[in-house]
């Protein structure tokens, strides 16, 4: 199962970015903040202009739902701001995260008619969202703008075979301590490169994401604090000792 859902999260994280419909902020899309970060950063300003026409900005609310799995794929999206939770339900009710979505990573791709997974917001999100009939059309007309998309989702394959090493054959404090080291270095690549790495999804959230109980995550970062290697402060950690917590990401 951890393997399966890995595989999809390499297919659903395709990053990129998608603009405003609206005559009023036409141009939203050049001015982007995370442009860059997306495979809409290979595109000339003609085609901007077209994505732009075809997307829709919408804001979402803490907890409110992107799309839900088993839902009619409809819709792909793309997050400008904020973070979402991506995720399956078990059979049995258990729930699996399959990742975290930042700013500039692309939503809600499906191999069926139908939504593989759910997203809902951490916080504050802003998306932009395109109907799956246009961007396909656009997709098809730009043979260069398909051939970004695969380079994106082979990054993506990568990140879910170490997902699925992570699952798999580590310890609770390895998983923790890749997490941990990960994110800091996903939060790095748009441009958060404080000393706290933020943490707004909850533990019950981490733990999920990891395959851990709550409680092992509770206790696994206390233990951390108490060694020297992280200070736990309001909204996240603080890594004391990065060079212990990169090995033992390594490990």
């Amino acid at each position: 199962m951890a393997v399966d859902l890995a595989l999809e999260r390499a297919v659903a994280m395709i990053r990129t970015i998608s603009p405003n419909p609206n005559r009023a902020n036409f141009g939203r899309c050049s001015a982007c903040n995370v442009r860059s970060l997306s495979i809409c950063g290979a595109l000339d300003q003609a085609d901007l202009a077209e994505f732009e026409r075809i997307a829709r900005h919408i804001h979402v609310t803490s907890n409110e739902a992107l799309f839900t799995a088993g839902q009619i794929a409809h819709s792909v999206h793309n997050l400008t701001a904020g973070i979402a939770r991506l995720y399956k339900l078990l059979p049995d009710g258990r729930r699996q995260i399959i990742g975290f979505a930042l700013p500039g990573d692309f939503l809600g791709t499906a191999p069926s008619d139908r939504y593989g997974y759910s997203a809902d917001a951490i916080g504050s999100v802003s998306v932009c969202r395109l109907s799956r009939e246009a961007f396909t059309h656009f997709i098809a007309q730009r043979p260069h703008f398909l051939l970004r998309i695969n380079e994106f989702a082979a990054r993506e394959l990568m990140l879910a075979q170490e997902q699925m090493l992570l699952l798999g054959r580590r310890t609770a404090e390895e998983k923790i301590a890749s997490f941990l080291v990960g994110w800091r270095e996903r939060l790095a690549h748009i441009g958060d490169e404080r000393q706290t790495i933020a943490l707004p999804m909850s533990r019950q959230d981490i733990a999920d994401h990891l395959g851990l109980t709550i409680e092992t995550v509770s206790r696994t970062l206390t233990r951390f604090e108490r060694e020297k290697m992280l200070v736990i402060v309001a909204g996240g950690v603080r890594l004391l000792d990065a060079t212990r917590a990169t090995a033992m990401a390594a490990a």
